[in-house]
């Protein structure tokens, strides 16, 4: 079946008992068993069977099994967050002594994840610019883990050649682990591309509409060793996926590429209307042909580069005034709901950052992050053109 097909039809694990088209969300704790010997077979993992919903549940069973055929997957664990997805993941690949080489330019809560909390337990986050290769191999050693890298960066859009990253990741031992959330993983192939270990905010496109909150583990090639790692941390660090949230999550899945087919146009045609405007000096977006990164987007992820654009204002103030004038677009974190978004980063996800940590960040005050919607871009680009007050 094709990508599309693939996404909607998917045979559940046990026939339903009704013949319910859409998989039931089971609202359990606990299950009942037919004998001690099953009951100790299903607690023990020598059966596919759930035995507590902390650990298992049909429900979010089924979204996993949906994502592994998707994907291709060997293995799929679907958490509580995104950031449950990253930090359970690592965790399972790492130990106290170990370190990881990653980019200093990271989504916030990530940058402070690795820098700060994962320190405090042993485990050393190496940054460096992860689009020099001779940099990154520098940083690895006989203690190095894995390379960690965001496929688009969060805010700054830098792209990283996973190919070359997860070459010189593989000659060397290691793992590449990589954060896709900003490219639907129905339109490219992070497998292919080499990367190992695939982690996702489903959160994000998936959901559909802002509606629940999660995060998917993909392995590809991180073996058996890692899965026993994983399982254990789901057991004792409690961050499965509950059942509503893999049932709503089921249902944007099943929807997601007609979504980002409008939301990824939007974007494109967006972002060429704001270059109109005097009052942003610069729309940031691997889409534009001129964007730097643009040639490698496009290579890596079969022309399409996601919904969000970053814009550069005047001052700080511009920033916020343009914030506060806003009608139609919203004040709001997140990204790719079905509203378009927009977030001053440096003042928010970054605000409890030090003036030094965002100049070392690469963090720019000035910056507008827009997550771009399914609504009409006419309405948008006006409420954005009134908001900077211009008259075009």
């Amino acid at each position: 079946m094709k990508t599309k097909t693939k996404a909607i039809h998917s045979a559940y694990q046990s026939k339903d008992a009704y013949g319910a088209l859409a998989m039931p969300v089971y609202h359990t704790d606990a299950y009942e068993f037919e004998n001690a010997e099953i009951m100790a077979d299903a607690f023990c993992s020598r059966v596919p069977l759930p035995d507590y919903s902390r650990v298992t549940n049909p429900t979010v069973i089924y979204f996993e099994k949906k994502v592994r055929e998707l994907t291709g997957a060997e293995n799929v664990y679907a958490l509580s967050s995104g950031m449950a997805a990253i930090s359970n993941s690592l965790l399972s690949l790492c130990e106290s002594g170990a370190n990881i080489v990653t980019s200093n330019h990271l989504f916030g809560n990530t940058w402070l994840l690795l820098s700060k909390t994962f320190a405090r337990y042993g485990i050393e986050a190496r940054f460096c610019d992860l689009c020099d290769l001779e940099a990154v191999k520098a940083a690895i050693d006989d203690r190095t883990v894995c390379i960690y890298a965001e496929i688009i960066s969060n805010p700054l859009q830098e792209v990283v050649d996973l190919q070359a990253l997860a070459h010189l990741a593989h000659s060397l031992g290691k793992k590449l682990v990589a954060d896709t959330t900003m490219i639907p993983f129905t339109r490219f192939s992070a497998k292919s591309l080499g990367v190992d270990l695939e982690l996702v905010s489903s959160t994000k496109y998936i959901s559909g509409g802002a509606s629940t909150i999660g995060g998917l583990v993909i392995d590809y090639s991180c073996g058996k060793e890692f899965a026993a790692r994983m399982q254990e941390i789901l057991l004792n660090f409690g961050a499965y996926m509950t059942p509503h949230v893999a049932y709503m999550q089921t249902l944007g899945l099943e929807n997601l590429e007609a979504r980002y087919s409008l939301e990824s146009a939007n974007t494109m045609e967006l972002a060429e209307r704001l270059r109109t405007i005097p009052a942003i000096r610069y729309v940031n977006y691997t889409g534009l042909k001129d964007n730097p990164f643009h040639d490698i987007a496009c290579r890596q992820f079969n022309d399409t580069y996601g919904a969000m654009i970053c814009i550069e204002l005047e001052s700080p103030k511009a920033c916020f005034d343009f914030l506060n004038r806003l009608k139609l677009v919203k004040r709001a974190t997140n990204l790719f709901d079905n509203r378009t978004l927009a977030i001053h980063p440096a003042s928010t996800i970054f605000g409890n950052f030090t003036s030094q940590q965002l100049r070392d960040l690469d963090v720019s005050e000035t910056c507008i992050r827009l997550s771009i919607g399914l609504e009409d871009m006419d309405d948008v680009f006006e409420d954005i053109r009134q908001a900077l007050e211009i008259n075009i």
